[in-house]
C-alpha cells in the first residue's frame, strides 16, 4: 500500500486547510486510515482516524470540534479538514493505513505511512 499526502501549506491563525491522502495498491487489505502529526523536537501524535467500511471516526482532544476526517471509498482517499487553525497545529502531518484492527490512536497499529505534508500556522 502506498500513501500520498498533500494539501499542506502556510496559513494564518483562524484559517482552514484540507489535507488529502490518496492510497494505492492493496488498499482492500486495510481496515482504517489515520492522521498523525509531528512538531519539531516532539513525538508523533495521533490526530484523527476513520474506518473504511463503517466510517467510524476518532479524534484527539486537541482537535475535536475543529478538525473533521472523512473518506471517499471510490477514490481510496481520506481527507482531513482543519478549521480554526492555531499556531500549535504547526507540524508535519502524516497519513497512515492500518492493515488490522487495533487501537487507532497508537502509531504502532499502522502498517503503512505516507511521506508527510508540512502545515505551518502563523499567529
Amino acid at each position: 500500500v502506498q500513501l500520498q499526502a498533500s494539501g499542506g501549506g502556510l496559513v494564518q491563525a483562524g484559517d482552514s486547510l484540507r489535507l488529502s491522502c490518496a492510497a494505492s495498491g492493496r488498499t482492500s487489505e486495510t481496515y482504517a486510515m489515520g492522521w498523525f502529526r509531528q512538531a519539531p523536537g516532539k513525538e508523533r501524535d495521533f490526530v484523527a482516524a476513520i474506518t473504511w467500511s463503517s466510517g467510524v471516526t476518532g479524534y484527539a482532544d486537541s482537535v475535536k470540534g475543529r478538525f473533521t476526517i472523512s473518506r471517499d471509498n471510490a477514490k481510496n482517499t481520506v481527507y482531513l479538514l482543519m478549521n480554526s487553525l492555531k499556531p500549535e497545529d504547526t507540524a508535519v502531518y502524516y497519513c497512515a493505513a492500518a492493515g488490522r484492527i487495533g487501537v487507532l490512536r497508537r502509531a504502532n497499529t499502522y502498517d503503512y505511512w505516507g511521506q508527510g505534508t508540512q502545515v505551518t500556522v502563523s499567529s
